[in-house]
């Protein structure tokens, strides 16, 4: 029995409200429009804490805020690199609708004299995504991805992923393997980074969570043959429908690095081949 009990709690899949990804982005109400919230390091990349991450614990504090639910455009603007520990999220209402509803969030962490530092300021527009048309016309094409069981994750490769950090082992990426040839030392240069997605502890995607997925594979500037951090300037994301339960498939292209900045467009597909991201991002690249 006592065994039994055990294989089942191996392979109990986490649900939406009880995951790491919730507990980790959960945000307590010290007063009107301003949470507590505490970053996890469990979701750092090199030294700092993962953007997309970031962004879906402002997103947590918004939808406690604002009267709809759920994302459908958010942009965020990365101030000052956020480190693990506390935060202070203040929101304000901008307006609300019918339909949709715009909020403010800012993100504070202190320095080491106590004074408060901005690190992110983002501004959303929510709705209720159930309740959008129905009605899809698009050019959008699913992307080619190899099946899973072809496709190659962190301990696969025979050097280690760079920059490789804590985020790793709270995801369950599968790329592409046409666009992991920095991992052994001959990127494509062409720019492209697609692969299949979860969260490691099973937990199936919602709208939430969809604001850390467009911003968790590698960079593209690994592919441009380029290594290093590449921090987020700005990131804009739009949720589109509900994803369905089931792995999601990613794909992120840059056709431009100009100046040292570089754009990133992601899209983000679900189960039921329905688009349901997309985002574009200005980072800068690496600086070598």
């Amino acid at each position: 029995m006592a065994q039994a009990a055990t294989q089942a709690a191996e392979t109990a899949q986490a649900t939406i409200g009880d995951s790491e990804f919730d507990r980790d982005t959960a945000v307590t109400l010290r007063e009107e429009g301003v949470y507590d919230a505490e970053l996890s390091a469990g979701w750092t990349i090199i030294r700092a804490v993962n953007g997309g991450y970031l962004l879906a614990v402002l997103g947590r504090a918004l939808g406690e805020t604002l009267p709809h639910p759920d994302p459908l455009s958010a942009s965020a603007h990365y101030l000052t690199a956020s480190v693990p520990g506390p935060a202070v999220i203040r929101t304000q209402v901008v307006r609300t609708g019918r339909t949709l509803s715009t909020g403010e969030a800012s993100l504070f962490q202190y320095a080491e004299d106590g004074t408060e530092v901005e690190r992110i300021r983002v501004l959303a527009t929510y709705c209720e995504l159930d309740a959008l048309s129905d009605d899809v016309r698009t050019t959008a094409e699913v992307p080619a991805i190899p099946p899973r069981e072809h496709c190659l994750g962190p301990s696969d490769g025979p050097a280690p992923i760079p920059g490789s950090s804590a985020i790793t082992e709270r995801l369950d990426i599968k790329l592409d393997p046409a666009t992991v040839g920095w991992a052994v030392g001959q990127p494509s240069g062409r720019g492209e980074m697609r692969g299949w997605f979860g969260l490691a502890d099973g937990r199936d995607a919602d709208p939430l969570s969809l604001l850390l997925t467009v911003d968790a594979l590698p960079p593209t500037s690994f592919e441009l043959g380029l290594k290093g951090w590449t921090p987020t300037i700005e990131l804009t994301t739009h949720i589109r429908c509900r994803p369905a339960p089931g792995p999601l498939r990613v794909s992120i292209t840059t056709r431009n690095l100009a100046g040292g900045f570089l754009e990133e467009d992601a899209d983000v597909w679900d189960s039921a081949d329905r688009l349901v991201a997309q985002s574009r991002q200005l980072a800068r690249a690496p600086r070598g």
